[in-house]
């Protein structure tokens, strides 16, 4: 007699159904797994052996064979414990199988019978629900999977709770979704003095999630300003926070029973590997670019970053996706996030400041800056020289708007933008405009067209840099809650494209 029992395999963000098949049939005592496990799965043997013996069940003296079907996916982490587990005391007659067969169980067992929490438990009740079963997992990892509200979610503490839960001693109540992560930043843009200019490209990228690239010297608040950026960004969605929490689920950096609202910021290291930007590793686990979805990735020290691991960028930075391929895993990762990136004009730092002039100028500055590819700059939609503050203007009182009044004006551009694509599955800001859609929403009129291409002809624009010039004056229209792109906006648009930094 064959008992069934059911679990997951990641792949990604996907949680692909797995079927366990346990069969005790007479022959030389064993007990072997099969389906393609690795090292972890295959010592679930010895946890499951202990933990049923802490409750006074001893496996009979037969070969016990545990498929792990389809065969051919590789099965990878200790959550197959429970499952398996499950499929041994149907197979027993211990639990009823029909109600194992209507449950998607994940989770690793201690010796004492005990679960461990484990990753991924929020796409796991997707795919529980997707098949119209329940969720059976680690008590820690309940309130996590109890967001998706179309699956039941049973958490249990320990092997025993199950055992009493499916033969009806003790039924476990449904696991109740945890507290919303709220964002706790007392960073706020009136700590910013000066820097009028960055704070409104800071404002400009926010309302509509375009790339920013910030050159100045050691000290002038690159840093500063883009720390700020979480602040002014609008909450996420329902949708974006359920797509975003999955992804950190995966990757075992969700907070417990934490679905957050607020954008992720990510900061990497400039010696951080490829691996760890875009993704991979054992088990092909997402990366940073990956980890910021629908947030900001924040690249300070751009051009200190290895040359391949900002090459790699490229791509996802233009689509939206990342595809981390390996040998034995080709798998696909969103990572439609803002990308921030800071540097100094040239090694020493004051390539560009006068009162401390580099000495090899301008030879340090063009080494320095030329180890960032000119088509990985023309893929920033804005583009700024952040001058020095005075220590004079640093005494002064704090000016300027707050945080909390940028970011109303940003939730109303996104607002706008929200009506004016809700139509379209792959476009949720300006920035994401393109083909027919661009040309539908971008309404110049005629003074701006005719400025539009006369600086696209002086400075010799790519088309790619004509097009986001057009996707960054929508934006700044948006902000001021203009129907038609005007003058003033597309002239805004140019000045932030064609500064020194880089020509397109």
């Amino acid at each position: 007699m064959v008992a069934h029992a059911y679990t997951v395999a990641f792949e990604g963000v996907e949680a692909r159904p797995v079927e366990v098949q346990c069969a005790i049939t007479p022959g030389l005592p064993a007990f072997s797994i099969v389906g393609l496990p690795n090292k972890a799965v295959s010592e679930a043997r010895d946890r499951v052996r202990t933990a049923l013996a802490s409750l006074a069940i001893a496996l009979p003296s037969k070969r016990i064979t545990i498929n792990l079907s389809p065969a051919d996916l590789p099965k990878e982490g200790s959550h197959f414990d429970l499952p398996i587990a499950l499929g041994l005391l149907a197979a027993l007659d211990i639990i009823p199988k029909d109600a194992v067969a209507q449950t998607v169980a994940l989770g690793e067992l201690s010796l004492d019978g005990a679960l461990v929490p484990v990753l991924g438990a929020l796409p796991a009740a997707m795919s529980a629900a997707n098949d119209d079963r329940a969720l059976l997992c680690p008590y820690a990892s309940g309130p996590e999977a109890a967001w998706v509200d179309a699956c039941n979610v049973i958490a249990a503490k320990t092997l025993l709770d199950v055992v009493r839960h499916y033969s009806g001693q003790a039924v476990l109540e449904p696991a109740i979704a945890g507290e919303v992560a709220a964002q706790t930043s007392s960073k706020d843009l009136r700590d910013v003095k000066g820097q009028e200019r960055a704070k409104r490209a800071l404002e400009i990228a926010a309302a509509g999630r375009h790339h920013l690239f910030m050159v100045g010297t050691p000290g002038s608040g690159k840093s500063m300003l883009a720390a700020r950026m979480p602040g002014i960004l609008p909450p996420l969605s329902a949708h974006e926070a359920l797509e975003t929490s999955m992804i950190h689920s995966v990757a075992g950096i969700l907070e417990e029973g934490g679905v957050p609202r607020f954008r992720p910021f990510r900061q990497p290291h400039h010696t951080a590997s490829m691996a760890a930007i875009i993704g991979g590793g054992r088990g092909a686990k997402p990366g940073e670019v990956s980890m910021a979805h629908n947030g900001v990735l924040f690249l300070d020290e751009l051009p200190e970053f290895q040359r391949q691991v900002l090459e790699t960028l490229r791509q996802p930075v233009e689509t939206g996706e990342v595809m981390v391929a390996r040998a034995n895993a080709h798998i696909n990762y969103p990572c439609r996030f803002l990308l921030l990136a800071a540097a100094n004009p040239c090694k020493c730092g004051y390539l560009s400041d006068p009162d401390q002039a580099c000495s090899r100028a301008p030879i340090c500055g063009e080494d320095y800056l030329g180890r960032i590819s000119g088509p990985l700059i023309d893929r920033f939609d804005l583009r700024l020289d952040v001058p020095p503050v005075s220590v004079a203007d640093l005494d002064l009182p704090a000016t300027g708007e707050s945080s909390e009044t940028v970011a109303k004006r940003v939730a109303a551009a996104r607002d706008l933008q929200r009506l004016r694509f809700e139509n379209h599955d792959n476009m949720h800001t300006n920035a994401d405009a393109e083909g027919q859609a661009l040309e539908d929403i971008a309404a110049l009129e005629p003074e701006s067209r005719d400025l539009l291409l006369r600086a696209a002809d002086r400075f010799g624009l790519s088309a790619r840099g004509y097009h986001r010039v057009l996707r960054v004056a929508r934006t700044i229209a948006d902000l001021d809650q203009s129907e038609n792109l005007q003058r003033p906006h597309v002239a805004e648009a140019l000045s932030y494209r064609l500064v020194s930094t880089k020509e397109s």
